[in-house]
């Protein structure tokens, strides 16, 4: 390696520690209590990703997949960076590729929202619209291929790139509930994207031997819940309307061997969940919390009838800012013909039963 390309890889690397230690007050994003029923003995909690300097749970990965870069090499001052993604993972990208002073394109499915799109312009990026969901991935590895880019391939490497031992998500949600009631949650619940957020989980949760079950919460269509159902990578799905979570294909990042459970969540019922959020807390969140939520609901019910007590976590991904066109948009859930009636009726009366009435 050249001495001044390492001299740049150093620099670089001081450049993302000091990124974080900048935002050491939001280095561990909080812990929010859901207002459940004392008397259920139940504490859900919602880890608060949307803090984040890029307002989201990516902020993790994309910090992490430029350090692995950059440590293995992969990268100078001169290489232009691209990724596939659905959105999120591109925006806290572009954010990162600029402190660095490199280019970057975000390959994105043309049904992105144009808010998050806005916000990889905003961060320097470009953006490469596909109209076909399942040719991103091979129109990012291409342009990956030329000469001075590098492919960063976040649904082959978000698994691989987070230290599953320590300084991640999951051990800051234990060391966050120490002097909790329930210091040792019964689940944690979150979506799969890459799958790389539940791989982290699960290996700690077992490196740890807490008894701490993960349970993945999946769209409708997506790949993941037949996937682990069956016992079998080679499903396929369809493109996900949960931005950030589902996939049409199972990803390399996904392990099923340390995940407990996939629940199957209606996309109405993820819509009529992050609303839900809204109209209780005052939270605004994105579609993939409602997907969080809705699950660990149906868990906590499931836990309630059979007398345990203990607490739950799950994940606000990111914030309701970036879906006011779409998700939250009247008109624009009435077009897709979504029916959240039922959805938020079950969520009401899960909250003063404590029973989930699952769709049949």
């Amino acid at each position: 390696m050249p001495t001044d390309t390492h001299m740049w890889i150093t620099e670089a690397i001081k450049k993302l520690d000091a990124e974080v230690g900048r935002h050491a007050e939001r280095a561990e994003t909080p812990l929010r209590r859901f207002p459940l029923p004392a008397e259920w003995g139940i504490d859900l909690y919602l880890k608060d990703e949307s803090v984040h300097p890029t307002g989201s749970l990516k902020h993790r990965l994309a910090h992490s997949l430029l350090m692995f870069a950059l440590v293995n090499g992969d990268l100078d001052a001169n290489t232009t960076l691209v990724e596939a993604s659905s959105g999120s993972t591109a925006v806290s990208e572009a954010y990162f590729a600029r402190l660095l002073g490199l280019d970057f394109v975000a390959v994105v499915p043309a049904t992105t929202s144009p808010s998050k799109l806005a916000l990889i312009e905003q961060y320097g990026g470009t953006c490469l619209l596909i109209a076909d969901p399942n040719a991103v991935y091979a129109a990012a590895e291409r342009l990956g291929a030329q000469a001075g880019w590098f492919y960063l391939d976040q649904f082959t490497n978000a698994s691989v790139v987070t230290d599953w031992r320590c300084n991640n998500i999951a051990s800051a949600i234990f060391d966050q509930l120490a002097s909790e009631a329930h210091p040792e949650p019964r689940w944690i619940v979150v979506g799969a994207g890459t799958g790389g957020t539940s791989a982290t989980i699960g290996r700690y949760t077992h490196y740890t031997k807490t008894a701490t079950k993960v349970a993945v919460v999946d769209p409708e269509g997506s790949a993941f819940a037949r996937a682990w159902a069956e016992n079998c990578r080679h499903v396929i799905g369809c493109a996900s309307r949960i931005e950030g979570i589902g996939r049409p294909r199972v990803e390399p990042s996904f392990i099923p061997a340390v995940i407990d459970e996939v629940l199957a969540v209606p996309d109405a019922g993820s819509i009529a969940a992050m609303r839900f959020l809204a109209d209780v807390t005052g939270i605004n969140a994105g579609g993939s919390t409602g997907t969080n939520l809705y699950g660990a609901f149906q868990l906590i019910a499931r836990m309630l009838a059979a007398g345990e007590t203990g607490s739950v976590v799950t994940l606000i991904c990111d914030g309701g800012e970036r879906y006011l066109d779409s998700y939250y948009s009247d008109s624009w859930v009435a077009e897709r013909g979504f029916d959240l009636a039922p959805h938020t009726a079950r969520l009401r009366e899960f909250l003063q039963s404590g029973i989930f009435a699952v769709a049949a």
